[in-house]
């Protein structure tokens, strides 16, 4: 099964937050709001801010907001802050070695499939993320990206 970490999952819900009110955040506020560990909030915002997916601001009035609007910032960037680079088998990965490479028939299949994950991922915007209602299911064609709500 292909699945997120359970930080990226919380990042993408501290940054749906952040997008609904684009204003400055205290961990702590962002912390509430979202029901999440002050700490895992605090870890989460730390790798945003690396990424440069959020900016972040010290002192008395400092906070964290989103670096650019949320239409800019999509969802594989939001996985690459927090996970890495998105591939799904070793071959897939970016500077990849494989010792099996030479007798491998799949390995050019499965970079071809993981280029189409990313292409989606690409497609689909934080401001698109912020915009679904709970409960509902969007319906995406991997070929040319988001096309519906269910």
């Amino acid at each position: 099964m292909l699945r997120m970490s359970r930080l990226t999952d919380y990042g993408t819900v501290i940054l749906t937050r952040m997008a609904h009110a684009q204003t400055q955040h205290t961990a702590a506020s962002l912390a509430e709001q979202t029901h999440l560990g002050p700490p895992t909030v605090a870890k989460i915002l730390k790798a945003l801010a690396r990424a440069g997916l959020v900016s972040s601001q010290r002192g008395a009035h400092g906070g964290y907001r989103l670096a650019r609007p949320p239409e800019e910032i999509t969802a594989a960037e939001i996985i690459n802050a927090l996970e890495g680079p998105i591939a799904i088998t070793e071959c897939a990965a970016p500077g990849h070695q494989c010792e099996l490479e030479s007798f491998c028939n799949v390995g050019s299949a499965w970079q071809r499939i993981n280029a189409g994950i990313r292409h989606a991922l690409d497609d689909i915007t934080l401001a698109q993320l912020a915009s679904w209602k709970r409960g509902t299911v969007p319906q995406i064609d991997l070929g040319l990206g988001m096309e519906r709500h269910a």
